[in-house]
């Protein structure tokens, strides 16, 4: 009883427009009023949800990715992409898949990916000739690639939770995030080649050779931070510290972009961001806790084992789940209180956890992207400035590609665990 009152009072303040964070955070106050539970219990559970050293990598990873696309890093990835790729039929929209998985190298998160490479790349497609709703549709699906390569705030978050190595959630997520990459481009060349999307006269190795050039210090950044990290140099939340210093650094210095009187600017905005995830974190993280004190976790694991306990079907019903949650709940929380919900299942029918994590990172990267509340829909849609409807109508093709890369993932455990046993040794 005291359970759907929870939940109820959750969708209730959702329904009328709540932020998810203050939802969470004032359904679990209804629970602990009614239930009598002493207050300060909350700032006690909120404390624990963000004590953790993990957790320092999102604001200099959020910072770091503020200080590339005000020092011009951003531009020069896209310019190298496009070089690369834009030779060919609809090469616009293939550089802006090709650079998002790049960028996913840096910034580590989706939301980030679809306003920096989209402001300058939306704009630019609908100049060439590419239909508004495609050129939307390319750069939010694309952005899911963001947190699967390797850093990725949300595999920060599912370290913390679960004290599994972030340097293994890493690596297990780059080979399904490159293979998220190329099917993306698949369907990309696939339209673009159908609407006869324009293209460049012809491929240009010296082109590429320059902008890799101008592009060599943006590039270098994800060399320090992905080797230093898996060469055991230094831990991911040192190497999100060397990625805002290493930004100043060449944004200053070497591009000399970056004026220094914007520092102030990108460093308040980057801690609002921050706040604004450490707050979530927090009231789901008391969410999270009264779920457990519930005992729902055991229930939902026996309620869908008792449905089967065949691993196929399993799998298939989590993976319905969380598309379901991530098409109304923002990631992080969603990570925060179906983890801990759904691991167990998973480990019953013998799921690797680092296998799980990614599966689990995937599905809700691609709620980022899904009808309701797709945080990345309405960000491309503004600034292609069209309907969400149209929007949602181009992201049909591209939504059943994520989906089949999803399926691939979570029955194919080897994507995500061959590179993190060869670096690592198997668990």
């Amino acid at each position: 009883m005291m359970a759907l009152l929870l939940f109820l009072s959750f969708v209730f303040l959702l329904t009328i427009g709540f932020p998810v964070a203050f939802s969470l955070g004032i359904s679990s106050l209804i629970y602990i009023a009614v239930k009598g539970i002493p207050l300060n219990i909350i700032p006690q559970k909120m404390y624990s949800g963000i004590d953790s050293f993990v957790l320092l990598c999102i604001p200099a990873f959020v910072l770091a990715g503020n200080l590339m696309n005000t020092a011009g890093i951003t531009q020069r990835i896209i310019d190298f992409s496009n070089a690369l790729v834009g030779f060919i039929r609809g090469g616009l929209a293939l550089a802006n898949v090709v650079a998002s998985m790049v960028f996913a190298g840096i910034s580590g998160t989706a939301l980030a990916d679809t306003a920096s490479i989209g402001a300058i790349l939306i704009p630019a497609m609908k100049r060439e000739g590419y239909d508004a709703d495609f050129s939307a549709a390319v750069t939010a699906s694309s952005s899911t690639v963001g947190p699967i390569i390797p850093p990725s705030v949300p595999m920060i978050i599912v370290g913390t939770l679960t004290g599994l190595s972030v340097s293994r959630l890493f690596l297990a997520g780059a080979i399904p995030g490159l293979i998220l990459g190329f099917s993306l481009m698949a369907v990309t060349y696939y339209f673009s080649v159908k609407k006869n999307y324009p293209k460049e006269e012809s491929f240009s190795f010296k082109r590429v050779m320059k902008t890799f050039y101008k592009a060599f210090w943006a590039i270098g950044m994800i060399a320090i931070i992905l080797g230093g990290i898996l060469g055991g140099v230094f831990t991911p939340t040192e190497a999100s510290v060397i990625a805002v210093v290493y930004a100043v650094f060449v944004g200053k210095f070497i591009y000399k972009e970056l004026k220094l009187r914007e520092l102030r600017k990108i460093t308040v905005d980057s801690i609002r961001m921050t706040t604004s995830i450490m707050l979530l974190v927090g009231f789901a993280r008391l969410f999270a806790w009264i779920i457990t004190t519930e005992r729902i976790p055991q229930m939902v694991a026996n309620g869908i084992l008792s449905i089967s306990d065949n691993p196929v079907f399993v799998i298939l019903l989590i993976n319905a789940v969380l598309l379901f949650v991530g098409c109304f709940m923002e990631t992080i929380a969603a990570l925060v209180i179906f983890v801990p919900v759904l691991m167990p299942v998973a480990m019953k029918i013998g799921m690797d956890p680092i296998h799980f994590s990614v599966m689990v990172v995937l599905n809700l990267i691609i709620g980022l992207t899904t009808p309701p509340f797709g945080v990345c829909l309405f960000v491309a849609a503004s600034i292609a400035k069209i309907s969400l409807g149209e929007l949602i109508k181009a992201m049909v093709p591209f939504l059943l590609v994520l989906i089949g890369v999803l399926l691939l993932v979570s029955y194919w455990p080897a994507l995500s665990l061959t590179l993190p046993n060869l670096v690592y040794g198997s668990r």
